[in-house]
């Protein structure tokens, strides 16, 4: 069965930004949870530049957090296509090697597109391929500690790396890029996915598109 086109004005892409551990994923994983199938994620963290040609100590000391980690060209390219109803092949990050997977993630276009990443405002011409703009807030005390437990827990990283790569490059980057980004926003959610006011005002924005209201 051949697969249904979906008309570029019946698609809607929210960039979700904001600082590492600040709660991005989980308003993202609510959005989807709720509206399923209608719902298509894109994570800038997939586009990270790939780093073959490097060892793995050399890509450890990498800077992951300066907006030239990422290869946002082709983000913006593939974003460009989801919206005209086209499927791509998203690259895969691996975090436990350092460098993008020889994997790619088979993504279809759908009503409701998500752009997810710390850095998705920098670039005005990715800025531009969004409807809403979402800048997810935390103080740096608590974005550290989620950062920490998802870490060690999830990526198989130790402490003193974890704290390490923080103080080096997380913290000066998210001072140089992630936070002046908030500007950009439409919307600012402090507390993340615990400001429950805030997802459901997210939540019916997204089910008044899906019902064809903005039409």
């Amino acid at each position: 069965m051949a697969e249904e086109k979906i008309d570029q004005k019946d698609i809607i892409v929210i960039g979700i930004a904001g600082g590492t551990g600040s709660g991005k994923t989980t308003i993202t994983r609510r959005i989807v949870e709720r509206f399923g199938s209608d719902v298509t994620v894109l994570y800038h963290d997939n586009y990270y530049r790939a780093r073959h040609d490097l060892t793995y100590d050399e890509r450890v000391r990498l800077n992951y957090d300066h907006p030239d980690a990422f290869d946002t060209e082709l983000m913006i390219h593939d974003l460009d296509r989801l919206k005209k109803g086209e499927t791509i092949e998203s690259p895969v990050y691996d975090y436990t090697i350092y460098d993008r997977s020889e994997q790619t993630l088979i993504v279809r276009p759908t009503r409701v597109i998500i752009v997810e990443g710390i850095l998705i405002f920098h670039s005005k011409e990715l800025r531009d391929l969004m409807d809403i703009k979402l800048y997810v807030d935390a103080d740096a005390d608590v974005r550290i500690l989620r950062r920490i437990l998802r870490d060690v827990k999830e990526r198989g990283r130790s402490l003193d790396s974890v704290i390490h790569q923080y103080l080096e490059t997380v913290k000066p980057m998210h001072e140089a890029f992630v936070e002046p980004s908030k500007r950009y926003a439409d919307v600012i959610i402090p507390e993340g996915g615990q400001n429950h006011v805030a997802l459901e005002m997210v939540m019916n924005r997204v089910q008044f598109h899906l019902e064809g209201r903005d039409r």
